[in-house]
């Protein structure tokens, strides 16, 4: 698989994202589910806590990944759904220093939302990876 980043403004890399990724060649395509804060057993975890709730998706979203047989890395979309924009703009930091540590900048979308599928949740990810 060969991938480039499509950038004509630098200020997103900045954040951690790419405005869009080109890839080609022979490729593994895994759309993502919504991925959450919670236990294997399907149960909200850390009510309240933003920086928490964030931590655990991202290490569900990297399970699922996982199970597929790929990374952080072969991340290219990541959508990120929140319940309160301004609290994860606080704790994005979280978020930002695993996909560095993976090496990506995905295109990202992030939007606000009323609430998502169960009530004690903040914030949901749905990625798309290609290998």
């Amino acid at each position: 698989m060969e991938r480039s980043t499509v950038n004509p403004w630098p200020w997103s890399v900045e954040l951690g994202y790419s405005q869009g990724e080109v890839v080609a060649g022979q490729t593994r395509t895994l759309y993502c589910s919504g991925q959450a804060a919670t236990g294997a057993d399907g149960t909200p975890r850390h009510a309240g806590d933003m920086a928490a709730q964030l931590a655990l998706t991202v290490d569900n979203l990297e399970a699922v990944l996982a199970e597929a047989g790929m990374s952080l890395a072969n991340l290219v979309r990541l959508n990120v759904y929140t319940t309160d924009v301004d609290r994860l703009f606080e704790h994005y930091g979280v978020l930002a220093s695993r996909l560095g540590a993976a090496g990506v900048a995905p295109t990202t979308t992030m939007l606000g939302v009323n609430r998502l599928a169960l009530p004690d949740l903040m914030v949901e990810l749905e990625g798309t990876a290609v290998a």
